[in-house]
């Protein structure tokens, strides 16, 4: 097990490396110079040049990327050139916002998700299955902007009971968050809250037709224990791949939930930084959901061999 936990770890740095390489020749190929955006279009050309020197830009682009990694593995990942601040309290700020939303989203959508896959599949061809697979397909084709307008159409605008916006101070708390968080978790859970529910589905049905399953209710077993001893364990591990692929896009991926409800999340903050061409920014934010993807992945390998004690990785 340590083996193995070692050697994914291994491929998790890869990938991160590869990612950097990637996401640093896409930043220099972006058009505009960084030297104007900070300095102004009518600084001289004398002070440009100054601040292409101070930057390290007027060096190779190989010594600039292996300057620029070395000083974010260490902590340092520059000034952003729109907010003239550090990136990385900005970014660790926006991170926990989009932590608290996360949390939120990801404490509905996967016991719900679990519950009504189950239910599904032991109630599988009948009018409870059927709802329960179309109500699913209609939310993996519903944007997540319409979700969210519609949301704040009923529980909004029309009853009264939460609030339309969640542009909360970006250093708030999360119980003082918490009410702002609602709308847009409950937005984010609908559409993720379909893919577990149709993996749980799929997998439980096809657990439920495995001969230990049936030699389990041959004997007589109580069939609560088989559904959490023998069925639940084997058919959550498509799931948990689902949930851990979830757990990253949650945090990064929540562009457009995120605008819609004006929420001060780390999407958003990725959002900001391609409209305004801060290229550090958009560096140091898209490399760190690089690393929460790796990690999540990981996690959920993990998980894997928790579940299903049949699963030995050497």
């Amino acid at each position: 097990m340590l083996t193995f936990i070692v050697r994914r770890l291994g491929f998790v740095v890869l990938m991160v490396l590869l990612s950097s390489i990637l996401i640093f020749w896409a930043t220099q190929v972006l058009p505009g110079d960084i030297a104007t955006m900070m300095l102004g279009r009518f600084a001289s050309e004398e002070a440009r040049q100054n601040l292409r020197e101070e930057l390290g830009l007027n060096k190779p682009v190989v010594t600039q990327y292996v300057t620029w990694l070395g000083d974010f593995v260490q902590g340092d990942w520059g000034y952003s050139i729109s907010t003239r601040s550090e990136i990385r309290p900005l970014v660790m700020e926006r991170l926990r916002n989009s932590a608290m939303l996360a949390g939120v989203a990801f404490a509905i959508f996967v016991p719900v998700g679990i519950l009504l896959g189950l239910l599904a599949a032991l109630r599988r061809n009948s009018w409870v299955d059927q709802t329960i697979s179309v109500g699913s397909l209609a939310f993996i084709g519903l944007p997540e902007f319409v979700s969210g307008v519609v949301l704040i159409s009923i529980f909004s605008i029309k009853l009264g009971w939460l609030p339309s916006q969640s542009a909360i101070e970006p250093s708030s708390g999360f119980v003082k968050a918490f009410p702002y968080l609602i709308l847009p978790a409950i937005t984010v859970a609908l559409t993720t809250l379909a893919y577990v529910v149709r993996m749980t589905r799929s997998s439980t049905v096809d657990v439920l037709q495995t001969d230990y399953v049936r030699t389990a209710n041959l004997k007589g077993l109580p069939p609560r224990r088989v559904l959490f001893t023998h069925v639940l364990r084997n058919s959550l591990l498509p799931t948990i791949t689902v949930i851990a692929i979830s757990v990253g896009w949650l945090i990064g991926g929540l562009i457009v939930t995120e605008s819609v409800f004006s929420y001060p999340g780390l999407g958003r903050l990725v959002l900001f930084g391609v409209q305004r061409r801060d290229i550090p920014l958009i560096q140091a934010t898209v490399l760190l959901i690089v690393v929460i993807y790796g990690i999540a992945n990981l996690l959920a390998d993990i998980l894997y061999a928790v579940l299903n004690p049949r699963i030995r990785y050497t």
